[in-house]
Formats: C-alpha cells, structure tokens, sequence
C-alpha cells in the first residue's frame, strides 16, 4: 500500500496583508506532479483544508480544481478530515455522494468512527479518519460528563476503534491533534486555551502508521510511524528554516512502513534578513532571490528616515521590519518573552496585569478561557 500523506494547506491564508492562494496553487500544482509520478493508493489530507471556517471563494476554486484533477485524471482515491481551522459542516457538504467517485470527506464529528477500506496487492488497509472535534463536543457525543480534554477524549475514542479493530489487517489512523513531544510553530492555533491540548503517542502503538495534521514541522513523535507530514508553505517567520514536504509511506504485507519526504519547492521563499539598513540596501544586489518574502531585522539605532520604502525598492515583498533597539521596550508582556509565542491566555494575563496592576484569579482565568473556546467552536460552526 503506498500512501500520499499531507496537511495543513490553510487554503485562503493571509499573512501580513498578503494573499497567499497563488502560491498555494504554486505548490500544489508541484503536489499533482507527485501524486502523478508516485501512484499512490490513496492520498490522506489530515485536516486545516482551510485556513479559516468560511474559506473565500478563490480559495474553494482552487480545492475542487485540485482535488478535481487528481480523480479524474489519475482515479487515486482521497481520505479528508476536518482540522480544527475548518468549519466541518462546510467541509463535509456532499460527502456521501462523492463517496462514490473516490472522494471520502469526514466533517462532523461522529462516535461511530467510520472505517474507509483501500484494497492493494496484498489485500487491504483499513483507514480511520478521527476528525477534529473539541472535547466539549466529544463529552457531549459519547454522553460521559467526566470526560476532560484532548488527551482523555483521545483515549477514549481509540478505545471505540480498539474494539472493533481487525488484528490480522494493516490499520491506518488520521488525525489532526497535538501529540505530546511535537515541535511547535507560531502559525499554528493551539488546540486548548488555559490548558495542555497535547495527547499521548502511546495510544497509537495499534496502528501502522499514523497520519497526523496540525503541526506545520514535518516530524516523527515517538515511533517512526507516528508522523506529522506538516504545513504546505511556511505560515510564520518561525518556519524560516523548515523544508516543506509531503511524505510518501509504502506499507508492505506485514505492515512494516518504508517513508520518503518529498521536498515542496515555493515560487517566493520566506527569510530573515537582519543588519544595517545600508549595508543591507548595498548587497540586495548580490542576492539572487530579491521575490522572496522578507523579515528585516534593522540594527540601526536612532531616527530612519521611510526605511519601509526604501527597502522595498531592492525587496518587493518585503513584509515585516523590526528594530532591535525597541526590542527591550516593555509595553504589554515581559521584555524576555516574545509576544507571538504566547498563548491567549498568556497574553491576557500579562496585559490584564499591566492594566489593572494585579494577576488575574483562577476563577478569571477559567472564565477567560472558556471564552475563547465557545469563540473557536463558534467559528468552526460547532454548537
């Protein structure tokens, strides 16, 4: 069985006032050639299809061109799940019709966990697609009251799947969570506010291989099986140095994994530059990616005169600048941590503390919390 692995595509993603579809396109176009040149039995996306719940149009265009042109021109079945970005009703429209032309969509949350069967010269894999669903609404589902966040709502679905397991076949899970030990970035949205949304990499010790999503970082967590594929194209200044890729897995009769990470080449890479405004200026000329998307770190000190402009005049695309003599500045958190890092809850506490002269309660953090969850699930178009 070979197996096409990829996620978190963020369709429709803005960054720094940039729309990034065309270079989504850019890489996907690259994603059609693999999939052509590979021939796998099945392609997994394991959730963050969109980058936000009511996806623009462009964006819609660009999934049904993509997913269109996969199974009609190379009839390679593709398995979908929900990520917690997507809105899963949106994504699951239709799916039990397109079922039947190879396009196996999961949205919604369901308890009873479906099982998608993709035959191969040794018989057959039986695939899981556990779509993203908070644990407010896995609680509500399963009907247990005591059941707490990701890590217990996790356990308890795979015990579902546990039961109903064929020991003798080769078993596939998809899932877009936070496996404990993964390494994070700073584009994704975590997954628990006020807690830990992180799960153990135990629990998948049953399966082959383990299709994860969420993590933009293509990595393993625990077991060579157990694996994030990562994000599309990098989503944040913190990915400067990821590589982009998608993995290929061949499971074989005994369901030993052999995984190949194909490299994603963008049409405008994302960098950091950092030094003197002219003595970057002087050797933009000397650099032969100038289209590239650019984070300039400036170690001038005093007054600049519309460094913005005269930037962009060698570098295009030029998104963020940052001065590191403002670096130490206290405004609403510690000078030694780095805001986009910070939980909201983080956040908020350090500006409720600068403003009120005082940390807030359990009690306020609690609340604050379950704020921001019933935002996201509003978001997502959970009740």
């Amino acid at each position: 069985m070979r197996i096409l692995h990829t996620s978190d595509w963020h369709l429709g993603r803005i960054f720094h006032g940039i729309h990034l579809t065309e270079e989504q396109a850019y890489l996907l176009e690259q994603f059609i050639v693999i999939a052509k040149e590979s021939k796998p039995d099945v392609i997994v996306i394991a959730g963050d299809i969109y980058d936000r719940s009511v996806p623009p149009t462009e964006a819609i265009n660009l999934l049904d061109e993509v997913i269109t042109r996969i199974l009609v021109d190379f009839q390679i079945p593709i398995i979908i799940i929900a990520g917690n970005h997507d809105s899963p009703d949106r994504l699951g429209f239709g799916s039990r019709l397109l079922q039947e032309k190879g396009l196996h969509i999961y949205g919604r949350f369901s308890p009873e966990i479906a099982k998608v069967v993709i035959p191969d010269t040794h018989g057959s894999v039986n695939f899981y697609p556990l779509t993203y669903a908070e644990p407010a609404i896995v609680r509500s589902e399963l009907q247990e009251a005591d059941l707490q966040g990701h890590d217990q709502s996790m356990f308890r679905l795979l015990e579902r799947i546990r039961a109903t397991l064929e020991r003798g076949r080769r078993n596939v899970l998809i899932s877009h969570s936070f496996v404990a030990g993964g390494e994070e970035s700073e584009s994704e949205r975590p997954l628990a506010i006020g807690g830990s949304g992180a799960v153990n990499s135990a629990y998948f010790k049953d399966f082959a291989y383990v299709a994860l999503g969420h993590l933009h970082q293509a990595q393993k967590i625990g077991a060579e099986h157990i694996r994030y594929s990562g994000s599309l194209m990098k989503y944040s200044f913190s990915e400067v140095n990821h590589r982009k890729s998608v993995t290929l897995i061949d499971l074989d009769k005994a369901g030993k994994t052999s995984i190949e990470k194909i490299e994603l080449k963008p049409r405008h890479d994302l960098r950091k530059i950092e030094g003197y405004l002219q003595e970057i200026l002087n050797n933009a000329s000397k650099d032969g990616s100038r289209d590239d998307y650019l984070m300039v770190t400036l170690q001038d000190e005093g007054a600049l005169l519309d460094p913005i402009g005269m930037l962009k005049s060698v570098y295009p695309n030029i998104m963020h600048i940052e001065r590191l003599q403002y670096t130490g500045n206290k405004s609403l958190v510690n000078p030694e941590q780095n805001f986009r890092k910070l939980k909201e809850t983080e956040l908020f506490s350090s500006f409720f503390q600068q403003v009120a002269d005082r940390e807030l309660s359990a009690e306020q953090q609690k609340i604050f919390a379950g704020t921001v969850e019933r935002y996201y699930s509003g978001l997502r178009g959970e009740s």
